[in-house]
């Protein structure tokens, strides 16, 4: 389950999740499970603070694997303390922290700056300038993919009107049955963009979609836990999906996805009350 990007490159549908996951040997023993389970794409951040870890563990895990910097996927974010002209310096401390040769896709992590109000427009100038520096990034090799998190459709609108002559690859958002734009993903597919969800399960410690009492039917006709529906519902709309797990169990299910969920359990999982968010500027 592949996903073509502009660039031609192909990026695993379902990708491993390291948001909360740090500290060398942590790191170290999660990738070793995650590797092992089968997943071949890995989410990160500059504000996660586990870039070097990570750099660190693939270097000794992938041989044990028996596999190459070629057969993963690295995906990492600028943080919105480096939104605007220092974003290109910001792309080339991520690398020289994981160490890896290129980032496979580099993300802006949030549509504001650190420190600025979210309804000032000076949002929208450091965008601009992030995007330029990215696309710099792209072109000397530091990065093979650009993208975005956290943007909605105004902001996809704004940045594809103006990319500086490459796409967004990518959008990364919140996306589960309590919270999904449909205007944004019919958007983002009209676009070419692959959306990818994060929080599929509802969000870290927030267990109510978990025990929902539609999920838990839905799991039970169909023989799957909850978590496999709630992450089976966001792939059947063809979104790209980044569960975190620490234990092989979690690690294992979370992969095991081949299966279908009726049209009708589709809707009533999409039908869901929905929470909004505010993005700003």
């Amino acid at each position: 389950m592949k996903f073509k990007l502009h660039s031609g490159d192909l990026m695993p549908l379902i990708g491993f999740g390291t948001y909360q996951i740090r500290g060398t040997q942590l790191i170290k023993d999660v990738l070793d499970k995650a590797l092992a389970a089968g997943y071949r794409s890995i989410d990160s951040a500059a504000v996660y603070d586990n870039e070097e870890d990570i750099g660190k563990a693939l270097k000794e895990l992938l041989p044990k694997h028996n596999l190459t910097r070629q057969d993963i996927f690295i995906t990492t974010k600028l943080s919105p303390r480096d939104q605007g002209e220092r974003a290109y310096q910001a792309l080339e401390r991520s690398l020289k922290n994981l160490d890896c040769g290129y980032i496979d896709l580099y993300l802006i992590h949030w549509p504001g700056v650190h420190g600025i109000n979210a309804t000032k427009e000076d949002n929208i100038r450091a965008r601009d300038q992030s995007w330029q520096q990215m696309v710099k990034g792209v072109k000397n090799g530091l990065t093979r993919n650009i993208g975005v998190s956290n943007y909605n459709v105004r902001h996809i609108r704004e940045l594809i009107t103006n990319d500086h002559g490459i796409k967004p690859a990518l959008n990364q958002v919140e996306w589960h049955p309590h919270y999904h734009q449909s205007e944004l993903l019919d958007l983002c597919k009209k676009e070419g963009i692959l959306l990818q969800a994060y929080s599929s399960l509802g969000g870290s410690d927030n267990k109510e979609l978990l025990g929902n009492s539609e999920v838990k039917r839905i799991s039970e006709k169909l023989g799957k836990s909850p978590a496999q529906i709630l992450l089976r519902w966001a792939l059947q709309q063809n979104i790209a999906i980044i569960p975190k797990a620490r234990s092989q169990k979690h690690m294992e299910e979370n992969i095991d996805l081949n299966f279908s969920i009726p049209e009708e359990d589709m809707k009533a999982l999409s039908s869901f009350n929905q929470k909004k968010i505010f993005l700003g500027s």
